[in-house]
Protein backbone atom coordinates (compact mmCIF):
# COMPACT_ATOMS: atom_id res chain seq x y z
CA UNK A 1 0.00 0.00 0.00
CA UNK A 2 3.14 2.35 -0.24
CA UNK A 3 1.82 4.12 -3.45
CA UNK A 4 1.12 7.67 -3.55
CA UNK A 5 -1.83 7.02 -5.87
CA UNK A 6 -3.28 4.58 -3.76
CA UNK A 7 -2.78 6.60 -0.56
CA UNK A 8 -4.59 9.60 -2.31
CA UNK A 9 -7.26 7.52 -2.88
CA UNK A 10 -8.03 5.96 0.59
CA UNK A 11 -7.66 9.70 1.89
CA UNK A 12 -10.44 10.33 -0.92
CA UNK A 13 -13.07 8.14 0.73
CA UNK A 14 -12.06 8.58 4.12
CA UNK A 15 -12.85 12.48 3.40
CA UNK A 16 -16.33 10.95 2.03
CA UNK A 17 -17.40 8.99 4.64
CA UNK A 18 -16.41 12.05 7.20
CA UNK A 19 -18.50 15.07 5.59
CA UNK A 20 -19.46 13.98 1.76
CA UNK A 21 -17.32 16.45 0.79
CA UNK A 22 -15.05 15.36 -1.83
CA UNK A 23 -12.12 17.53 -2.41
CA UNK A 24 -9.17 15.64 -4.05
CA UNK A 25 -6.06 16.37 -5.34
CA UNK A 26 -5.07 15.65 -8.93
CA UNK A 27 -2.01 14.94 -9.69
CA UNK A 28 -0.86 15.85 -13.05
CA UNK A 29 2.25 14.21 -14.22
CA UNK A 30 1.27 13.30 -17.90
CA UNK A 31 2.34 14.00 -21.09
CA UNK A 32 1.05 17.11 -23.31
CA UNK A 33 -0.57 14.77 -25.34
CA UNK A 34 -4.70 14.92 -25.65
CA UNK A 35 -7.58 13.49 -26.20
CA UNK A 36 -11.16 13.94 -27.65
CA UNK A 37 -14.28 11.64 -26.94
CA UNK A 38 -14.58 9.82 -29.84
CA UNK A 39 -13.63 6.04 -30.96
CA UNK A 40 -11.82 5.82 -34.23
CA UNK A 41 -11.72 2.92 -35.98
CA UNK A 42 -8.23 1.85 -38.30
CA UNK A 43 -8.57 -0.64 -41.50
CA UNK A 44 -4.72 -0.39 -42.29
CA UNK A 45 -3.96 -3.27 -40.28
CA UNK A 46 -4.08 -7.17 -40.56
CA UNK A 47 -3.81 -9.55 -38.38
CA UNK A 48 -0.33 -9.89 -38.52
CA UNK A 49 0.36 -6.18 -40.49
CA UNK A 50 2.87 -3.91 -38.72
CA UNK A 51 1.15 -1.65 -36.83
CA UNK A 52 1.39 2.34 -36.96
CA UNK A 53 3.02 3.94 -33.87
CA UNK A 54 0.48 6.99 -33.93
CA UNK A 55 -3.04 5.81 -33.09
CA UNK A 56 -4.49 6.97 -29.05
CA UNK A 57 -5.74 5.25 -26.59
CA UNK A 58 -9.00 3.89 -25.88
CA UNK A 59 -10.22 4.42 -28.78
CA UNK A 60 -9.55 8.18 -28.95
CA UNK A 61 -6.62 10.14 -31.48
CA UNK A 62 -3.69 11.08 -29.30
CA UNK A 63 -2.91 14.12 -31.26
CA UNK A 64 -5.14 17.00 -29.51
CA UNK A 65 -3.52 19.22 -26.82
CA UNK A 66 -5.68 18.99 -23.52
CA UNK A 67 -4.32 20.79 -21.24
CA UNK A 68 -5.52 19.55 -17.81
CA UNK A 69 -7.09 21.46 -14.83
CA UNK A 70 -7.64 19.32 -11.96
CA UNK A 71 -9.84 20.75 -9.31
CA UNK A 72 -8.26 23.57 -9.50
CA UNK A 73 -4.95 22.65 -8.07
CA UNK A 74 -1.63 22.84 -9.37
CA UNK A 75 0.74 20.54 -8.26
CA UNK A 76 4.54 20.63 -9.25
CA UNK A 77 6.78 18.17 -10.10
CA UNK A 78 9.10 18.29 -7.35
CA UNK A 79 6.19 18.26 -4.77
CA UNK A 80 4.63 14.64 -6.26
CA UNK A 81 8.12 13.26 -6.75
CA UNK A 82 8.71 14.28 -3.02
CA UNK A 83 5.51 12.86 -1.67
CA UNK A 84 5.97 9.72 -3.15
CA UNK A 85 9.17 9.24 -1.54
CA UNK A 86 7.74 10.17 1.51
CA UNK A 87 4.96 7.32 1.37
CA UNK A 88 7.37 5.00 0.09
CA UNK A 89 9.27 4.75 2.72
CA UNK A 90 12.21 2.45 3.33
CA UNK A 91 12.63 -0.77 0.59
CA UNK A 92 10.66 -3.67 2.32
CA UNK A 93 12.45 -6.52 3.35
CA UNK A 94 10.90 -9.04 0.39
CA UNK A 95 12.12 -6.33 -2.34
CA UNK A 96 13.68 -8.60 -5.30
CA UNK A 97 15.97 -6.92 -7.63
CA UNK A 98 15.43 -8.74 -10.93
CA UNK A 99 18.05 -7.01 -13.14
CA UNK A 100 20.57 -8.87 -14.52
CA UNK A 101 24.18 -9.06 -12.81
CA UNK A 102 25.75 -5.49 -13.17
CA UNK A 103 29.28 -4.76 -13.35
CA UNK A 104 30.53 -2.30 -10.97
CA UNK A 105 31.78 0.15 -14.14
CA UNK A 106 29.31 3.62 -13.87
CA UNK A 107 28.04 5.84 -16.94
CA UNK A 108 28.07 9.32 -16.82
CA UNK A 109 24.67 10.62 -17.55
CA UNK A 110 21.30 8.86 -17.69
CA UNK A 111 18.62 11.09 -19.37
CA UNK A 112 14.62 10.67 -19.20
CA UNK A 113 12.59 12.23 -21.91
CA UNK A 114 9.31 13.12 -21.02
CA UNK A 115 10.67 13.07 -17.24
CA UNK A 116 7.65 14.80 -15.76
CA UNK A 117 4.62 12.29 -17.07
CA UNK A 118 3.41 9.20 -15.03
CA UNK A 119 5.88 6.52 -16.87
CA UNK A 120 9.09 9.33 -17.05
CA UNK A 121 8.43 10.06 -13.14
CA UNK A 122 8.71 6.00 -12.39
CA UNK A 123 11.56 6.08 -14.52
CA UNK A 124 13.45 8.54 -11.87
CA UNK A 125 12.29 6.60 -8.79
CA UNK A 126 13.53 2.83 -10.35
CA UNK A 127 16.92 4.65 -10.91
CA UNK A 128 17.13 6.11 -7.26
CA UNK A 129 15.59 3.00 -6.08
CA UNK A 130 18.12 0.38 -8.02
CA UNK A 131 21.08 2.51 -7.38
CA UNK A 132 21.32 2.92 -11.03
CA UNK A 133 25.19 3.53 -11.91
CA UNK A 134 25.57 6.73 -12.82
CA UNK A 135 27.31 9.76 -12.17
CA UNK A 136 24.18 12.24 -13.53
CA UNK A 137 20.95 12.54 -14.47
CA UNK A 138 19.11 14.58 -17.04
CA UNK A 139 15.49 15.41 -17.27
CA UNK A 140 13.69 16.62 -20.27
CA UNK A 141 9.99 17.65 -20.09
CA UNK A 142 8.31 20.74 -21.78
CA UNK A 143 5.85 21.69 -19.23
CA UNK A 144 8.12 20.98 -16.78
CA UNK A 145 11.01 22.77 -17.77
CA UNK A 146 12.92 25.32 -15.72
CA UNK A 147 11.40 23.33 -12.32
CA UNK A 148 14.21 21.81 -9.97
CA UNK A 149 13.73 17.97 -8.95
CA UNK A 150 15.55 16.72 -6.00
CA UNK A 151 16.80 13.50 -6.61
CA UNK A 152 19.75 11.12 -4.85
CA UNK A 153 21.72 12.25 -7.77
CA UNK A 154 21.53 15.93 -6.52
CA UNK A 155 19.27 18.42 -7.94
CA UNK A 156 18.04 18.21 -11.09
CA UNK A 157 16.72 20.98 -13.35
CA UNK A 158 14.51 19.70 -15.86
CA UNK A 159 15.27 20.94 -19.38
CA UNK A 160 13.30 21.29 -22.58
CA UNK A 161 14.29 18.61 -24.59
CA UNK A 162 16.87 19.03 -27.51
CA UNK A 163 18.84 16.28 -29.45
CA UNK A 164 22.50 18.26 -28.70
CA UNK A 165 21.29 17.96 -25.11
CA UNK A 166 20.40 14.27 -24.75
CA UNK A 167 23.68 13.28 -27.08
CA UNK A 168 25.63 14.04 -24.11
CA UNK A 169 23.90 11.29 -22.14
CA UNK A 170 25.33 7.27 -22.85
CA UNK A 171 21.59 5.78 -21.89
CA UNK A 172 18.28 8.14 -22.65
CA UNK A 173 15.01 6.90 -21.35
CA UNK A 174 12.09 7.95 -23.93
CA UNK A 175 8.96 8.18 -22.09
CA UNK A 176 6.65 10.45 -25.00
CA UNK A 177 4.77 9.08 -27.49
CA UNK A 178 5.23 6.87 -30.76
CA UNK A 179 5.38 10.40 -33.23
CA UNK A 180 7.96 12.08 -31.10
CA UNK A 181 10.08 8.95 -30.74
CA UNK A 182 9.97 7.95 -34.03
CA UNK A 183 11.29 11.59 -35.18
CA UNK A 184 13.65 11.78 -32.58
CA UNK A 185 15.09 8.68 -31.32
CA UNK A 186 16.87 8.12 -34.49
CA UNK A 187 18.75 11.06 -34.09
CA UNK A 188 19.91 11.02 -30.69
CA UNK A 189 21.72 7.35 -31.06
CA UNK A 190 25.02 7.14 -31.13
CA UNK A 191 27.23 10.01 -31.27
CA UNK A 192 30.05 10.95 -29.71
CA UNK A 193 28.57 9.32 -26.31
CA UNK A 194 27.58 6.34 -28.18
CA UNK A 195 23.84 6.99 -26.90
CA UNK A 196 21.86 4.04 -27.07
CA UNK A 197 17.84 4.89 -26.41
CA UNK A 198 15.62 2.71 -24.71
CA UNK A 199 11.92 3.71 -26.32
CA UNK A 200 8.85 2.90 -24.02
CA UNK A 201 6.95 3.69 -27.52
CA UNK A 202 5.52 1.23 -29.90
CA UNK A 203 7.70 3.28 -32.30
CA UNK A 204 9.81 0.59 -33.42
CA UNK A 205 8.40 -2.60 -31.35
CA UNK A 206 7.09 -4.38 -34.67
CA UNK A 207 10.51 -3.32 -37.15
CA UNK A 208 12.74 -6.34 -37.43
CA UNK A 209 15.86 -4.23 -36.73
CA UNK A 210 15.14 -3.33 -33.65
CA UNK A 211 14.83 -5.65 -30.52
CA UNK A 212 11.77 -5.72 -28.62
CA UNK A 213 13.06 -6.74 -25.05
CA UNK A 214 11.81 -8.51 -21.33
CA UNK A 215 15.50 -8.62 -19.87
CA UNK A 216 14.60 -11.77 -17.91
CA UNK A 217 13.41 -13.20 -21.31
CA UNK A 218 15.35 -12.44 -23.97
CA UNK A 219 17.65 -9.99 -23.00
CA UNK A 220 20.96 -10.84 -25.09
CA UNK A 221 18.92 -9.87 -27.72
CA UNK A 222 19.73 -6.89 -26.70
CA UNK A 223 23.52 -6.93 -27.64
CA UNK A 224 25.34 -4.29 -29.59
CA UNK A 225 21.75 -2.27 -30.14
CA UNK A 226 21.78 1.13 -29.94
CA UNK A 227 17.71 1.41 -30.08
CA UNK A 228 16.09 -0.89 -27.86
CA UNK A 229 12.09 -0.86 -28.08
CA UNK A 230 10.16 -1.78 -24.66
CA UNK A 231 7.05 -3.84 -24.64
CA UNK A 232 3.53 -2.55 -24.32
CA UNK A 233 2.29 -3.14 -20.30
CA UNK A 234 0.05 -5.62 -21.09
CA UNK A 235 1.95 -7.81 -22.73
CA UNK A 236 5.15 -7.58 -20.07
CA UNK A 237 3.00 -8.43 -17.48
CA UNK A 238 1.55 -11.61 -19.21
CA UNK A 239 5.20 -12.38 -20.26
CA UNK A 240 6.14 -12.89 -17.30
CA UNK A 241 4.20 -15.38 -16.18
CA UNK A 242 3.74 -17.31 -19.76
CA UNK A 243 7.32 -17.18 -20.20
CA UNK A 244 9.17 -20.02 -17.86
CA UNK A 245 5.51 -21.83 -18.45
CA UNK A 246 6.38 -21.76 -22.26
CA UNK A 247 9.84 -23.02 -21.30
CA UNK A 248 8.71 -26.18 -19.63
CA UNK A 249 5.45 -27.20 -21.77
CA UNK A 250 5.78 -25.20 -25.08
CA UNK A 251 2.65 -22.64 -25.55
CA UNK A 252 0.38 -23.96 -28.42
CA UNK A 253 -2.59 -20.62 -27.79
CA UNK A 254 -2.88 -18.34 -25.17
CA UNK A 255 -5.83 -16.43 -24.27
CA UNK A 256 -5.43 -13.28 -22.12
CA UNK A 257 -8.45 -10.93 -21.09
CA UNK A 258 -7.12 -7.96 -19.42
CA UNK A 259 -8.78 -6.14 -16.46
CA UNK A 260 -6.83 -2.17 -17.14
CA UNK A 261 -6.71 0.24 -14.80
CA UNK A 262 -7.22 4.18 -15.74
CA UNK A 263 -3.31 4.67 -15.23
CA UNK A 264 -2.92 2.70 -18.65
CA UNK A 265 -4.10 6.29 -20.53
CA UNK A 266 -1.59 8.18 -18.13
CA UNK A 267 -2.11 10.62 -16.05
CA UNK A 268 -4.42 12.45 -17.63
CA UNK A 269 -6.37 8.92 -17.34
CA UNK A 270 -6.22 8.82 -13.49
CA UNK A 271 -7.40 12.21 -12.71
CA UNK A 272 -10.61 11.76 -14.99
CA UNK A 273 -11.23 8.42 -12.79
CA UNK A 274 -10.79 10.68 -9.92
CA UNK A 275 -12.80 13.72 -11.15
CA UNK A 276 -15.32 11.64 -12.23
CA UNK A 277 -15.66 9.90 -9.07
CA UNK A 278 -15.26 13.63 -6.36
CA UNK A 279 -18.06 14.32 -9.24
CA UNK A 280 -20.58 12.04 -8.00
CA UNK A 281 -20.09 12.21 -4.78
CA UNK A 282 -20.61 16.10 -4.41
CA UNK A 283 -23.06 16.06 -7.57
CA UNK A 284 -24.86 13.49 -7.66
CA UNK A 285 -23.30 12.80 -11.60
CA UNK A 286 -20.11 11.55 -12.71
CA UNK A 287 -18.40 14.25 -14.92
CA UNK A 288 -17.87 14.09 -18.73
CA UNK A 289 -15.43 12.03 -20.42
CA UNK A 290 -12.37 13.15 -21.90
CA UNK A 291 -9.93 11.29 -22.14
CA UNK A 292 -11.86 7.67 -22.65
CA UNK A 293 -14.25 7.06 -24.75
CA UNK A 294 -17.25 6.65 -22.62
CA UNK A 295 -17.48 7.35 -18.60
CA UNK A 296 -14.85 4.92 -16.62
CA UNK A 297 -16.40 5.42 -13.05
CA UNK A 298 -18.94 2.68 -12.11
CA UNK A 299 -18.26 0.96 -16.02
CA UNK A 300 -16.07 -1.16 -18.05
CA UNK A 301 -14.81 0.02 -21.69
CA UNK A 302 -14.42 -3.20 -23.62
CA UNK A 303 -11.90 -1.22 -25.66
CA UNK A 304 -8.72 0.15 -25.47
CA UNK A 305 -6.73 1.81 -28.01
CA UNK A 306 -8.46 1.97 -32.28
CA UNK A 307 -10.58 -0.89 -33.80
CA UNK A 308 -8.49 -2.86 -36.41
CA UNK A 309 -9.42 -4.71 -40.18
CA UNK A 310 -10.03 -8.12 -37.72
CA UNK A 311 -12.29 -6.72 -35.15
CA UNK A 312 -9.44 -6.85 -32.35
CA UNK A 313 -8.40 -3.42 -31.04
CA UNK A 314 -4.90 -2.40 -31.84
CA UNK A 315 -4.06 -2.59 -28.06
CA UNK A 316 -5.38 -6.77 -27.78
CA UNK A 317 -3.00 -7.30 -30.79
CA UNK A 318 0.10 -5.85 -29.48
CA UNK A 319 -0.68 -8.83 -26.95
CA UNK A 320 -0.25 -11.29 -30.16
CA UNK A 321 2.06 -9.47 -31.88
CA UNK A 322 4.64 -8.79 -29.21
CA UNK A 323 4.31 -12.50 -27.53
CA UNK A 324 5.53 -13.41 -31.17
CA UNK A 325 8.54 -11.64 -31.13
CA UNK A 326 9.51 -11.83 -27.67
CA UNK A 327 9.03 -15.35 -27.35
CA UNK A 328 10.53 -16.46 -30.99
CA UNK A 329 6.90 -17.94 -31.41
CA UNK A 330 6.13 -20.08 -34.66
CA UNK A 331 2.79 -18.66 -36.30
CA UNK A 332 1.57 -22.19 -35.20
CA UNK A 333 1.00 -20.96 -31.54
CA UNK A 334 -2.09 -18.74 -31.34
CA UNK A 335 -2.51 -15.99 -28.95
CA UNK A 336 -5.78 -13.77 -28.68
CA UNK A 337 -6.80 -11.09 -26.31
CA UNK A 338 -9.72 -9.03 -24.82
CA UNK A 339 -8.82 -5.82 -23.31
CA UNK A 340 -10.61 -3.92 -20.82
CA UNK A 341 -10.51 -0.56 -19.48
CA UNK A 342 -12.00 -0.77 -15.62
CA UNK A 343 -12.07 1.79 -12.96
CA UNK A 344 -9.05 0.95 -11.25
CA UNK A 345 -6.44 3.50 -10.22
CA UNK A 346 -3.64 1.81 -10.73
CA UNK A 347 -2.11 -1.89 -11.79
CA UNK A 348 -3.43 -4.40 -14.70
CA UNK A 349 -4.70 -7.70 -14.18
CA UNK A 350 -5.22 -10.65 -16.44
CA UNK A 351 -6.65 -13.64 -16.90
CA UNK A 352 -4.78 -15.88 -18.71
CA UNK A 353 -6.23 -19.69 -20.48
CA UNK A 354 -3.55 -21.41 -21.53
CA UNK A 355 -2.86 -24.94 -23.97
CA UNK A 356 0.46 -26.62 -23.88
CA UNK A 357 1.82 -28.95 -26.08
CA UNK A 358 3.15 -31.39 -23.09
CA UNK A 359 0.94 -32.33 -20.33
CA UNK A 360 0.98 -29.48 -17.20
CA UNK A 361 0.43 -29.99 -13.81
CA UNK A 362 -1.10 -27.21 -12.04
CA UNK A 363 0.99 -27.93 -8.61
CA UNK A 364 3.86 -28.36 -10.75
CA UNK A 365 3.13 -25.12 -12.71
CA UNK A 366 3.19 -23.29 -8.94
CA UNK A 367 6.35 -24.83 -8.27
CA UNK A 368 8.11 -23.54 -11.62
CA UNK A 369 6.63 -19.80 -11.19
CA UNK A 370 7.44 -19.44 -7.65
CA UNK A 371 11.31 -19.72 -9.23
CA UNK A 372 10.49 -17.24 -12.26
CA UNK A 373 12.54 -13.95 -11.60
CA UNK A 374 10.50 -11.23 -11.70
CA UNK A 375 6.94 -13.49 -10.43
CA UNK A 376 5.70 -13.58 -6.99
CA UNK A 377 3.10 -16.48 -6.45
CA UNK A 378 -0.01 -15.56 -4.34
CA UNK A 379 -2.55 -18.45 -4.20
CA UNK A 380 -3.91 -19.54 -0.94
CA UNK A 381 -7.66 -19.81 -1.99
CA UNK A 382 -8.37 -21.07 1.32
CA UNK A 383 -7.11 -18.04 2.91
CA UNK A 384 -8.35 -15.90 0.49
CA UNK A 385 -5.09 -14.81 -0.88
CA UNK A 386 -4.87 -14.01 -4.85
CA UNK A 387 -3.47 -11.22 -7.21
CA UNK A 388 -5.43 -7.92 -6.38
CA UNK A 389 -4.25 -4.71 -8.26
CA UNK A 390 -4.56 -2.91 -5.00
CA UNK A 391 -1.60 -5.55 -3.69
CA UNK A 392 0.55 -5.19 -6.90
CA UNK A 393 0.68 -1.44 -6.97
CA UNK A 394 4.46 -0.19 -5.83
CA UNK A 395 5.64 -3.33 -6.57
CA UNK A 396 8.28 -4.52 -9.07
CA UNK A 397 6.79 -8.39 -8.99
CA UNK A 398 4.13 -9.72 -10.90
CA UNK A 399 1.61 -11.79 -9.08
CA UNK A 400 0.03 -14.70 -10.28
CA UNK A 401 -2.50 -16.68 -8.67
CA UNK A 402 -5.79 -18.26 -9.05
CA UNK A 403 -3.43 -21.61 -10.92
CA UNK A 404 -5.89 -24.28 -11.95
CA UNK A 405 -6.31 -27.06 -14.52
CA UNK A 406 -8.20 -26.09 -17.66
CA UNK A 407 -11.88 -27.30 -17.95
CA UNK A 408 -11.50 -26.52 -21.86
CA UNK A 409 -7.88 -28.08 -22.51
CA UNK A 410 -7.46 -30.62 -19.72
CA UNK A 411 -4.42 -31.82 -19.25
CA UNK A 412 -2.51 -29.95 -21.78
CA UNK A 413 -4.50 -26.51 -20.27
CA UNK A 414 -3.80 -24.32 -17.56
CA UNK A 415 -5.50 -20.95 -15.93
CA UNK A 416 -4.72 -18.52 -14.21
CA UNK A 417 -5.21 -14.98 -12.91
CA UNK A 418 -2.23 -11.78 -12.67
CA UNK A 419 -1.24 -8.51 -11.51
CA UNK A 420 1.40 -6.68 -12.09
CA UNK A 421 1.95 -2.67 -11.81
CA UNK A 422 1.97 -1.57 -15.55
CA UNK A 423 3.87 1.75 -14.69
CA UNK A 424 6.68 -0.53 -13.01
CA UNK A 425 6.84 -4.13 -14.99
CA UNK A 426 4.83 -2.61 -17.94
CA UNK A 427 6.84 0.53 -18.98
CA UNK A 428 9.43 2.11 -16.02
CA UNK A 429 10.90 -1.08 -14.40
CA UNK A 430 11.69 -2.84 -17.81
CA UNK A 431 13.29 0.44 -19.48
CA UNK A 432 15.29 0.82 -16.73
CA UNK A 433 16.30 -2.82 -15.99
CA UNK A 434 17.73 -2.76 -19.89
CA UNK A 435 19.20 0.39 -19.27
CA UNK A 436 20.94 -1.63 -16.39
CA UNK A 437 21.97 -4.29 -19.66
CA UNK A 438 23.06 -1.92 -21.27
CA UNK A 439 26.05 -0.74 -18.60
CA UNK A 440 26.71 -4.46 -18.01
CA UNK A 441 27.82 -4.99 -21.57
Amino acid sequence: MASGMRHTTVCLLATVAASAILMPTFVAWGSSQGHSTHPVVSTGVSLRGAPSASAGRDGVPGSMSMPLILGGTAVVLQALIARSRSESGARPASYRRVAMAMSASKVGCVGIVGSSGAVGVEMLKCLEKREFPTENVRLFAKRAAGTVVETKFGPVTVEPFSVEAARECEIVLMAVSGSFSEEFSPQIIGGPKNTVVVDNSSAFRYKDEYPLLVPEINGAAGKGASLIANPNCTTAIGAMALWPLHQKYKLKKVIMSTYQAASGAGAEGMAELEQGLAAYVKEGKVSKNEVFAHQLPFNVIPQIDAFQANGYTKEEMKVTWELQKIFGLSKDVLVSCTAVRVPTLRAHSESIVIETELPIDPAEARELLKTAPGVKVVDDPANLAYPMPLNATGQYDVEVGRIRQSLVFGDHGLEFFVSGDQLLRGAALNAVIIAEGVVAK
